[in-house]
């Protein structure tokens, strides 16, 4: 990214970020903020898992890319779910969706930060948007950043051959 941006200024970066897969907190976003480049993250929803609205494998229609991720699969699922179960508490607490939690988990993260989710339904997009009132105080942050800690999710985003081209 350093070397491109001193060829050509670079505006945003796109990248996979949420409360699930957070890796991009290690280098990613320091350099984008360094450099003065946007960072807009895809699948702030955890794939959608982070609604609350998956609770088991079948949820996902037959052919679903997310039947083969390892998240997605076996004993890691059944672990992941469990953050599911407290994110969807602390929705319960904060009188918001867990949907609407996470992506103000994500907005909260910088200003540079510009989440596009996944919106395949008008009220998806709706609910979406109601996170934008969602304000989280610092221990609001804290609690959540505790629940969800940065190697929280159980399982690899994709498969093995894949990750070995993730931020390189």
């Amino acid at each position: 990214m350093r070397r491109a941006h001193s060829v050509h200024p670079i505006t945003a970066l796109q990248s996979e970020y949420s409360l699930w897969t957070r890796d991009a907190e290690a280098e990613v976003l320091p350099a984008c903020r360094q450099l003065g480049i946007g960072f807009v993250p895809f699948s702030p929803l955890g794939r959608g898992f982070l609604t609350g609205q998956i609770k088991t494998p079948q949820d996902f229609p037959e052919g679903d890319m997310r039947r083969q991720l390892p998240r997605f699969q076996g004993e890691n699922f059944r672990l992941n779910i469990e953050l599911v179960i407290r994110l969807e508490e602390m929705a319960t607490q904060k009188g918001c969706t867990p949907a609407q939690l996470a992506l103000a988990w994500v907005l909260a993260q910088g200003e540079d930060i510009v989440p596009i989710p996944g919106t395949k339904r008008q009220q998806y997009l709706e609910e979406n948007v109601g996170a934008l009132d969602v304000v989280l105080d610092y221990g609001e942050l804290q609690e959540i950043n505790e629940s969800m800690p940065l190697d929280a999710a159980v399982g690899s985003r994709y498969s093995e051959a894949m990750m070995q081209m993730i931020n390189r």
